[in-house]
């Protein structure tokens, strides 16, 4: 098993780069085998999540060839099977982008329901509403999600709730789909738009991704590409948190800033100052932080993604704040491990409520989920003593040497395997 082992206590400072969108890759990986051409994506970031979905299509028949670590070609035209193993789908809950890309190629798709965090309930109703809209049936039976279509016609879907991965779905569905489909109340999230600006660069015809209503004008097919994935804007978040709650002096570089504006104004809210460049953020934090309300929302407002990197801000900061999660239910599940190193949280329905703390103190942790793992990390690297966090299988799902670039920064972390049969640790 292994493990992080972080003494806490030294301010974070330095530069840190930032590698591409997981959630936009996620995406951008399925719309590659909507043509037989070959497509490739670049600045991948090298993390499981990523590793896993190149091996789900790989095992339908896909080319898949890696050109180098962030670097990968893709060639849809050997897909022999429209069928999804479960032992693939089960890892990531993006695994369901495979029904909107296999039923748009080839009218038909079986995908297993799909896994990832378990952070609360996340129904695929609009996912089926979209697709049976295009004129498919879709089926649920024993776990298995299953969708086939005679033919895709376009048409006029409204969603019923904002939802990233509905969005996703219908538009990898209705490129290839006959005539036009409008989408309104979609996902306004980047990665939706980096989505739509790769198909479009392959030739599909889509407009108004990132607004409240998508256009898509169907097309009979479509090329090969060269793309280039989007920054991470979550990845980002969480250094520049690690930045505020370290009193630390963070440069972070490769970022679109536009994508970071929330995360900002937070940490602005907080007592952080914020500079701004063309493709970088810097945030210092030289006197103690102050509390604030947030609330999640769709993008363009505080992402949850984000709510237990804040959350952890908001344990040190001075006075009482509030984070109300209209997102996930269960995203509050990190809240036992930060009391267990000296938070005051007190979780009522959908709202902590938080009152800051001076310090954290050392602990041994365990990650729930992605988000909350490294949430964690910033929490040990805060506090005074020694902490180990369990739970790293969840931190690699999203981060790319998440502990080089903490200790490039000047933290002191160490990975290390512990031998469950024994005491024996090895770094690693």
């Amino acid at each position: 098993m292994e493990q992080y082992i972080v003494r806490g206590g030294n301010p974070l400072i330095g530069e840190v780069d930032i590698y591409g969108a997981k959630n936009a890759a996620l995406a951008l990986i399925p719309a590659a085998i909507l043509t037989d051409e070959p497509v490739i994506i670049d600045n991948l970031p090298d993390v499981s999540d990523i590793n896993v979905m190149l091996d789900a299509i790989a095992h339908i028949g896909a080319t898949v060839q890696r050109i180098n670590r962030h670097k990968v070609k893709i060639i849809g035209a050997t897909v022999s099977s429209h069928a999804i193993d479960d032992d693939y789908i089960r890892k990531i809950r993006a695994s369901y982008y495979l029904l909107g890309s296999l039923l748009g190629r080839y009218r038909e798709a079986e995908v297993a329901m799909p896994g990832g965090c378990v952070i609360g309930a996340r129904p695929i109703d609009q996912h089926i509403k979209g697709f049976e809209a295009l004129g498919a049936k879709v089926d649920l039976d024993g776990g298995q999600v299953k969708a086939k279509a005679q033919e895709l016609i376009g048409n006029h879907i409204y969603f019923d709730v904002v939802s990233v991965g509905a969005t996703i779905n219908v538009l990898l569905a209705a490129v290839l789909a006959e005539g036009n489909t409008i989408i309104e109340n979609p996902a306004k999230e980047p990665h939706v738009v980096d989505l739509a600006s790769m198909l479009n660069s392959m030739g599909a015809r889509i407009r108004g991704a990132g607004t409240d209503v998508i256009r898509i004008k169907g097309v009979s097919k479509l090329h090969g590409t060269e793309y280039t994935v989007i920054p991470d804007q979550i990845e980002a978040g969480t250094f520049m948190f690690a930045a505020a709650v370290t009193g630390g002096d963070v440069t972070v570089n490769n970022v679109i800033p536009k994508h970071l504006e929330s995360i900002t104004s937070k940490l602005k809210d907080i007592g952080c100052r914020v500079e701004e460049y063309d493709e970088a953020v810097r945030v210092i934090a030289d006197k103690r932080l102050k509390s604030t309300r947030v609330k999640t929302m769709p993008y363009p407002g505080f992402p949850t993604d984000m709510q237990p990197q804040i959350g952890v801000a908001l344990a040190l900061a001075e006075g009482t704040s509030t984070i109300t999660e209209n997102i996930f239910e269960n995203r509050f599940k990190y809240v036992a491990e930060l009391v267990r190193m000296g938070a005051k949280i007190k979780v009522e329905s959908n709202t902590a409520i938080i009152t800051g703390v001076e310090k954290l103190k050392g602990a041994k942790v365990s990650a729930p989920d992605l988000r909350a793992g490294a949430a964690l990390v910033l929490a040990a690297l805060s506090a005074d003593g020694v902490s180990q966090v369990d739970g790293l299988q969840y931190i690699k799902r999203g981060y790319e040497n998440f502990s080089g670039k903490l200790r490039k920064l000047g933290a002191d972390i160490k990975k290390v395997n512990i031998d469950e049969n024994s005491s024996a640790a090895r770094i690693v």
